[in-house]
């Protein structure tokens, strides 16, 4: 039987496992090594049955019952003939844990040759499918966790990444007298197993888990020894969503009239109280809506000064979005009864699949919408904010069109992302917020700001990936030229259960997370502050993949501050070592006031700052980014310092010396600025008249030092991933 026909025959006698002999049958049709073996029933057939076999023996026990059969005592190894065997089966088939289970058989093999043990495994995660794993045997596997993560397909060089990231990785090449192993035998059993042909692409909507444990490796190649394979408890497959007539357009003509509708319709909106949608037209009126809102009332005749009709299919003008804020049990007859006269439907209510009693009524709502040829927003969700078409759903957001474009699964959260990055300086270029994500979701609107001349970095929050295969797949597009950065809800089992309760999402396990990372290039952040520093970051900085940020020179004042920053920026793998003497030397011939120190980090007392009134920052930053030609510099300035020391305010002609050393050296260094203060609210005050002007040249702006190397680690990620 080839592989499908051993799946089939093991679903048709509900197992939910397969025998080790079984499962090593589609190894050997994956082309994956495996001992020499037979199987019999009884200890009558060892003697013919392991005839053109060659000793030394292993026999292990095949049932279902027992999935790890060492703990059953089902597993005799050096066994040297057929007697040896049979000794070893009788005694087995006494052992209590076998002797109660439903016994398949014996499985005997040839034993490998000694060598270093691999685990090779998969699992198949529910957002993003089959993921591969591998790691060192034993106590590295056991105990320490020493293993690696990748989503299949997986490529060549992701197995090699995988070895690589084993903390145990250096064993492989021989340690202590042990022999090295053949890494590339490691990575085609990678390749054969979660490959672009490999058995969990091609069987993978059957497996649930796969276990090779272990794998023997050695000089000459490596050979897996044991093999359990589970099986899913359905095959996967997933219910066909019937194609949309816009499906054939491009994401932007798709997009556009949701980014820029020219027609919004809202429902909701009363003529005796204020509600959701009451506040949504005032606040579109506040705004400067260009184009037409229609209420829409079965029974009033005008709500907050605009006429009312009474359904979506009697506005007098195609709807380009609508805004849905009515009780959830209405609104799929509502969308049904459009007529094909809305093209994006943003439906803000709850009560939908975020509960369990509200499932049903989602499946009915995205049904009656394609019904009436209308995609879904939502539902649970807050709106859209796009400047470039008017829209907002918070208030005071900012008019100017940015690069930075945003998906949130949480409105609230997408509120807090818009007003505190706007006080940060981000300038988007929009966020929507999807909610549960029933019909379109997070990939439909990532492909969109893939294809968005205006936007330049995309940031998502997500608490599920509902089509977690199609977002790795767009991520490792040719689409994805722009970085994307990723803060995720649910990584703990306590975020998790938050998560389910309100957008029914299941969080994946954080591997399946790190390794869209790692094969992606995409951002992971943990915080929102966090989120705000990288998408800052991004918006200002041009990624350099054909020289990654390492080498980082920090400049500023306050010695303490600067050993701080060094720690941060070196834990994350940035260079910030002295320099050398010919650029320490240029430096010294300044002959900078006393408690200067030009080594790295340069630590510049105000005395130095005030210095031409903060002008000798030009010559400074001239000699390192010609001498020391660093791929980054921080300066670092703590306002507080700055007080009572006199007239002199050197800040704008520092910041004006990066502007001016960046011209002179363009595309050569990263320049990031960090802005400390007491907490006072003059010095928040100036500390905010300071970001602006940063900003306003193009300098992204940090409250402390630690955050700034996390922004600056996002960037170098991001170029690490383009050059490879």
């Amino acid at each position: 039987m080839d592989a499908k026909e051993i799946i089939k025959s093991a679903r048709n006698s509900k197992r939910r496992s397969l025998d080790e002999s079984s499962g090593k049958c589609i190894l050997a049709e994956f082309g994956v090594a495996v001992p020499k073996s037979t199987v019999v029933s009884s200890p009558e057939q060892v003697e013919k049955a392991i005839v053109g076999l060659e000793p030394p023996f292993a026999v292990k026990i095949m049932s279902e019952n027992i999935l790890h059969k060492s703990d059953a005592g089902g597993v005799v190894l050096g066994l040297d003939g057929a007697d040896a065997v049979i000794q070893a089966i009788s005694f087995m088939a006494e052992h209590p844990a076998i002797r109660e289970a439903s016994i398949d058989g014996y499985l005997i093999e040839e034993m490998a040759a000694k060598g270093t043990e691999v685990v090779v495994g998969a699992v198949r995660d529910p957002q993003f499918g089959p993921m591969l794993m591998v790691g060192l045997g034993g106590i590295f596997v056991e105990v320490l966790k020493d293993v690696a993560f990748r989503i299949c397909p997986i490529s060549r060089e992701d197995g090699l990444a995988m070895l690589n990231d084993l903390r145990g990785a250096r064993i492989l090449d021989g340690a202590r007298g042990q022999d090295g192993v053949n890494k590339d035998a490691i990575v085609d059993i990678l390749l054969k197993i979660g490959g672009p042909n490999g058995l969990l692409m091609s069987l993978g909507d059957d497996i649930a888990e796969l276990d090779l444990n272990p794998v023997i490796a050695t000089g000459d190649g490596a050979v897996a020894v044991d093999a359990r394979f589970i099986l899913t408890e359905t095959t996967g497959q997933r219910e066909d969503i019937a194609a949309t007539p816009d499906d054939a357009l491009s994401a932007i003509d798709r997009f556009t009239p949701l980014f820029s509708p020219k027609t919004i319709a809202v429902l909701g909106a009363s003529t005796s109280s204020t509600t959701i949608a009451n506040t949504f037209i005032r606040r579109m009126k506040d705004y400067g809506y260009a184009g037409t809102i229609y209420p829409i009332h079965p029974k009033a005749a005008e709500v907050e000064g605009l006429r009312c009709y009474p359904s979506l299919a009697e506005a007098p003008e195609p709807i380009d979005y609508a805004y849905v804020a009515i009780g959830a049990q209405l609104i799929p007859d509502v969308l049904a009864g459009a007529n094909g006269n809305v093209k994006f439907a943003q439906v803000i209510s709850s009560g939908f699949g975020e509960v369990s009693e509200g499932r049903d009524l989602q499946r009915d709502l995205i049904a009656k919408a394609r019904a009436g040829c209308c995609r879904v927003l939502g539902p649970n969700c807050l709106g859209l904010y796009s400047p470039r078409g008017g829209v907002t759903f918070p208030v005071g957001a900012p008019k100017e069109t940015g690069s930075v474009g945003v998906i949130s699964q949480s409105g609230g959260l997408g509120t807090d992302i818009i007003k505190r990055g706007q006080w940060r300086g981000i300038k988007f270029s929009g966020l929507v917020t999807v909610g549960n994500s029933a019909d379109l979701g997070p990939e439909d609107l990532l492909e969109f700001y893939f294809e968005d001349p205006q936007t330049r970095v995309v940031g998502l929050y997500l608490e599920d990936a509902k089509q977690g295969r199609r977002l790795f797949d767009l991520l490792r597009s040719d689409k994805a030229m722009k970085p994307v950065v990723i803060l995720r809800g649910g990584r703990s089992s306590q975020g998790r259960a938050a998560a389910a309760s309100h957008t029914g999402a299941l969080a994946g396990d954080a591997r399946a997370w790190e390794a869209l990372s790692r094969q992606t290039g995409c951002v992971l952040v943990a915080t929102v502050d966090e989120f705000i520093d990288a998408l800052l970051a991004f918006q200002l900085l041009d990624v350099q993949p054909s020289k990654p940020t390492q080498r980082v020179v920090l400049f500023g004042n306050g010695g303490g501050t600067g050993v701080l920053a060094t720690d941060s920026f070196a834990e994350l793998g940035f260079d910030v070592s002295p320099f050398d003497d010919a650029t320490r030397l240029e430096l010294e011939a300044m002959e900078l006031p006393p408690g200067t120190s030009v080594a790295n980090p340069i630590d510049t007392p105000v005395r130095t700052l005030q210095e031409e009134e903060g002008r000798i920052a030009n010559r400074i930053l001239d000699i390192v980014y010609r001498s020391a030609a660093p791929e980054a510099v921080v300066m670092h300035l703590n306002l507080a310092a700055f007080v009572g020391r006199g007239d002199i305010d050197p800040i704008d002609n520092l910041i004006q010396a990066a502007v001016q050393v960046q011209e002179s050296f363009p595309g050569q260094a990263h320049f990031m600025l960090a802005l400390r203060v007491d907490g006072s609210p003059e010095l928040e005050t100036k500390m905010r008249q300071y970001r602006e002007k940063a900003l306003s040249v193009g300098i992204p702006v940090f409250d402390e030092l630690a955050p700034a190397a996390r922004a600056l680690q996002a960037i170098r990620l991001v170029e690490m991933h383009l050059k490879s």
